[in-house]
């Protein structure tokens, strides 16, 4: 199991998989690890939940070893949980044509997210659900730079070499990011080196205080 980070106007992470029982636990793991690179600890256990089901819907109706994806995308202080199939068949809730095995998992998503629903592809299906993921405050600063690292990573083309990944193109993004705001601050005739001092105690006081 695999996965990347895409690049865009969100936080998205694609992790292809295929519908086994044994990668229900290694996409959990990879979803607390993903929400806590974004800062989203909030998240968790609902997450879980529903990756949980959505993955092993996958595996129950569509077939173990069928090849499958996870999609989470956060954005707006929502987390969006899509698992993308090859089978064009829709899930339905409990009814009079349904049995309890077949519709649990969407009463679920209904009592867990603030929104779902499924989509037919153009080579499957994608049943997604949408659950509220508020940061820390913490989080919320480093969010904050992590849009503007990308935004000036986007003016410095030079910067996406190949073969690189986009953390190591975003920690590249923030040494030349701060050894512009370091020039700014010397044409403005201030002391760089107070100015790195004054931030670094603004962000050691923020620190303690979380």
């Amino acid at each position: 199991m695999t996965g990347y980070d895409a690049n865009g106007p969100r936080f998205r992470c694609v992790l292809p998989f295929e519908a086994q029982p044994t990668e229900v636990r290694l996409l959990r793991r990879a979803v607390v690890a993903q929400l806590g690179r974004w800062g989203v600890p909030s998240a968790v256990e609902e997450a879980e939940l529903l990756v949980t089901e959505l993955v092993t819907n996958v595996i129950k109706h569509v077939g173990e070893g069928a090849p499958a994806t996870l999609v989470l995308e956060w954005r707006y202080g929502r987390l969006r949980v899509e698992v993308h199939d090859k089978s064009r068949t829709l899930p339905v809730p409990v009814g009079a044509r349904c049995d309890e095995e077949c519709g649990r998992g969407l009463h679920l998503l209904a009592a867990l997210a603030e929104d779902w629903g499924t989509i037919l592809t153009a080579v499957g299906k994608s049943v997604w659900c949408e659950i509220a993921a508020q940061p820390a405050a913490a989080c919320r600063r480093a969010e904050r730079a992590r849009g503007a690292l990308e935004r000036y990573r986007e003016n410095h083309r030079a910067m996406a070499a190949e073969g690189r990944s986009h953390a190591v193109l975003l920690e590249e993004s923030a040494v030349g990011l701060i050894a512009d705001l370091l020039h700014w601050a010397a044409a403005q005739g201030q002391d760089p080196d107070a100015v790195l001092d004054r931030a670094q105690t603004h962000y050691e006081a923020e620190t303690a205080a979380a």
